[in-house]
């Protein structure tokens, strides 16, 4: 659950906060003074800070400066009520995240507490390399034993004790931006900020502005003066993700940050000098950009220092096992039994083409997570694109004879069952109140009657109990309702 500390001294204000943030994902504290704020994060290690200015005792400028030194990392957000906003101003340059004039919008002050703790997260979660850790001792990773991963890992390594620039590529899903984040949390600048930005999701009149600021009245709209990303990220680290969609005037201006590591607002005239690490990613070919003439080649050259490949799913399926059991286990949360996978399933998504990459692996278990009916998730529970050449193998080989068993009925599979048993005993030692016998039992019932298409008295001679006891387990476990059998 995310932490938020409001700090102003008007009771009216905390009430509305109290509303607006009535949430199970939001724990809401507050503070009537800056110095009371100050002591309280000490004690409730906020995620997130929105003070205002003008207050009795130490200020918000005052404030921002304290917390600044006990925690560079935690977003502030300032709130002034006066027109006059250079007082927050100065304090963006102090390395506030934004500020917010009274009376604030609420869509807009709920977008920018959203956009804050996703910030707050993306500096605070260390983006562990794998597998030398175990998936429930970190939040997020970038995880995987296949050689094309363990060749990111080396150049991770390599490029994040400096300061080169680096460009991360490869196709949507395939973890760029954590790419970024392993250099960032590995490198000299990981204490100060790691800003993200997407380039795609920004129109483009208004990129150049929410990277480096602007002047009051540089265009229409443009009431006070803003203060950009790059002086927001002064001394850390920023990520431009979907580089490749910048249009030419933004990336003129990105060239000379690199070159001389200064720029001016739009509409100013005063440069402005800011020592920031940039990382790029793109899942556009930018040398074919660059041969069109849709991207500057000085600037690709540039940017292009470190080139960091990310293989997509389907180059490094050897993964795919590590990273269903990473999230399960994520996706049921802390002190949460994670559910299982079965052999077939898991086969299955071995088996998928994953134009999604590890984004579309994860949304599936996530699915399947929700629709299992049981402990373990089935070939059912797996949306049908992912089973579909799964099926189609199955009813090509439907008319070939099928093997028997000593007892002359179909014989199941016996392969499965130590990796079934070996992953059950892996979770039963995490978790000592995990029914692991029921679930074997029930699983094992499952892998039989699929064997024998359904067939109990096939599926208990291979089980060796009675048809009568099978008959009872599948009505104890509803395996009738799940397999539709008879």
């Amino acid at each position: 659950m995310n932490k938020l500390l409001l700090i102003d001294d008007e009771a009216d204000v905390q009430y509305s906060f109290r509303r607006i943030f009535d949430s199970p994902d939001l724990e809401l504290h507050t503070a009537s003074s800056g110095e009371e704020g100050i002591r309280r994060i000490a004690e409730l290690r906020p995620d997130l800070v929105i003070t205002d200015i003008r207050m009795a005792g130490i200020n918000g400028l005052e404030t921002l400066r304290r917390i600044r030194q006990l925690d560079p990392k935690l977003p502030v957000i300032l709130m002034t009520a006066y027109g006059t906003t250079q007082m927050a101003i100065e304090a963006m340059k102090l390395g506030a995240y934004d500020y917010l004039l009274k009376p604030f919008d609420v869509p807009k002050l709920k977008q920018l507490v959203g956009d804050a703790l996703k910030a707050a997260r993306d500096m605070r979660q260390t983006v562990a390399l794998g597998p030398q850790l175990e998936p429930q001792d970190y939040d997020l990773g970038v995880i995987g034993r296949s050689e094309p991963m363990q060749n990111v890992f080396k150049l991770i390594g390599q490029v994040a004790p400096s300061d080169a620039t680096v460009l991360v590529t490869g196709e949507s899903g395939t973890g760029k931006e954590l790419v970024a984040r392993a250099i960032y949390h590995n490198g000299k600048r990981s204490a100060q900020p790691f800003v993200a930005i997407n380039c795609a999701a920004i129109p483009e009149n208004l990129l150049e502005s929410e990277l480096f600021g602007h002047e009051k009245g540089a265009f229409t709209g443009a009431s006070q003066q803003r203060i950009g990303k790059f002086e927001q990220c002064n001394g850390g680290t920023l990520f431009l993700d979907e580089i490749g969609d910048m249009s030419p005037a933004t990336q003129t201006k990105i060239l000379r940050v690199l070159q001389s590591g200064t720029f001016e607002r739009v509409g100013g005239n005063v440069p402005i000098k800011v020592d920031v690490r940039l990382i790029a990613a793109t899942n556009k070919p930018l040398e074919e950009a660059v041969a069109s003439r849709q991207f500057r080649e000085d600037l690709f050259y540039r940017l292009n220092v470190v080139r960091i490949q990310t293989p997509p799913l389907r180059d490094r399926r050897d993964d795919i096992p590590l990273l269903v059991d990473y999230f399960l286990r994520k996706t049921a949360g802390n002190g949460a039994v994670p559910k299982i996978i079965g052999t077939a399933a898991l086969a299955a998504l071995s088996a998928y083409h994953w134009p999604g990459n590890v984004r579309e692996l994860e949304n599936v278990i996530r699915r399947a997570t929700v629709v299992a009916k049981g402990p373990a998730i089935l070939v059912n529970d797996l949306p049908p694109e992912v089973t579909a050449s799964v099926r189609q193998a199955a009813a090509g080989s439907a008319a070939a004879p099928a093997a028997t068993s000593a007892t002359g009925g179909p014989r199941a599979d016996a392969a499965s069952i130590p990796e079934l048993a070996q992953m059950l005993f892996r979770y039963a030692r995490a978790d000592t109140k995990l029914r692991v016998l029921p679930a074997v039992e029930r699983e094992l019932i499952i892998q039989a009657l699929k064997e024998t298409a359904g067939n109990q008295v096939q599926a208990a001679r291979i089980l060796g109990i009675t048809r009568a006891t099978l008959r009872k387990r599948v009505d104890k476990f509803g395996i009738r309702r799940e397999l539709n059998v008879a």
